[in-house]
């Protein structure tokens, strides 16, 4: 009981993060149209970005603002350079071109940061551990819990209680109905690229300090993003907090409760399954 119980928080923790992942990307999918597969890029260039300013400044609270800021401002290049001119375009284009960008990056990182693997600090102040029902669970993985939940939290709120996100549930619903009404539709679509780069470069320093941060990271973590984003419906926050949750726990649990390779045949099948009834997903942000 003691190992399901660490596991299944193993679980929570990852499903958290991949909610992080998922709730920029299905965002940008959802309202822009746009099949972006370099989000697991951004997701390795703020895990790299927080490492080197942590070697700059030796504060982590630091490192992890600016290196969000940092991510968002590349986010919003590649919106500007190369996802602009592809709105319009067919999605083998988008998907063509993003690929591109994946290796475009990953090379990159390699060229200044090398390919040995690098590993970011945990704050002094969460390097310890918390005792639930007899097990010493770290404290880190308890905090990316609640800051996860708090993102959760805050876009809730952004999406269901502000203008900004009456317009993201607008473009997601019928994006020539707000073009008419006269909306800003390059500034929206920037914001929310933005703010997807941003919630990926959360993801990839908060899992700094646990998985090493190495050239490519981002790539299989993409892979269980999309699946997140499939299963909870493109286009729904909501959605992607509970599917990410599912594959989460599923995912942790399945690799040490069953034999090797088959925790990623349950998460398959799974979203097999519910697309066989829901073929949406389970929350589905149109209609």
């Amino acid at each position: 009981m003691s190992l399901f119980l660490e596991q299944l928080l193993n679980g929570l923790q990852f499903g958290m993060m991949l909610f992080l992942m998922a709730s920029g990307l299905t965002l940008v999918v959802g309202i822009m149209n746009f099949i972006n597969l370099a989000h697991g890029t951004l997701y390795m260039a703020g895990a790299f970005l927080a490492v080197t300013f942590q070697l700059l400044t030796g504060n982590y609270l630091l490192a992890l603002g600016l290196g969000i800021a940092a991510t968002a401002l590349l986010g919003l290049l590649i919106e500007v350079l190369v996802a602009q001119p592809l709105y319009k375009r067919d999605h083998l284009d988008q998907v063509l071109c993003t690929f591109g960008i994946i290796l475009f990056l990953n090379e990159l990182a390699r060229m200044i940061w090398g390919s040995a693997p690098l590993r970011m600090d945990v704050p002094k102040v969460l390097d310890g551990s918390v005792d639930i029902a007899g097990i010493g669970y770290p404290s880190y993985r308890l905090a990316i819990i609640a800051v996860s939940a708090a993102v959760a939290i805050g876009l809730h709120l952004v999406i269901t209680r502000t203008r900004l996100g009456m317009l993201i549930r607008a473009g997601a619903a019928d994006r020539t109905m707000i073009v008419g009404l006269g909306v800003n539709i390059q500034l929206l679509y920037a914001l929310v690229f933005a703010a997807g780069a941003a919630l990926a470069a959360l993801a990839g320093i908060l899992a700094a300090p646990i998985f090493t941060v190495q050239t490519g990271m981002g790539d299989h973590i993409l892979i269980l993003t999309l699946v997140v984003i499939v299963i909870g419906g493109i286009g729904s926050v909501h959605g992607a907090l509970v599917a990410a949750l599912l594959v989460g726990v599923i995912d942790t649990v399945g690799r040490v409760t069953l034999p090797a390779g088959f925790g990623n045949v349950l998460i398959y099948l799974l979203m097999a399954m519910i697309l066989f009834w829901r073929p949406r997903g389970l929350f589905p942000a149109h209609g």
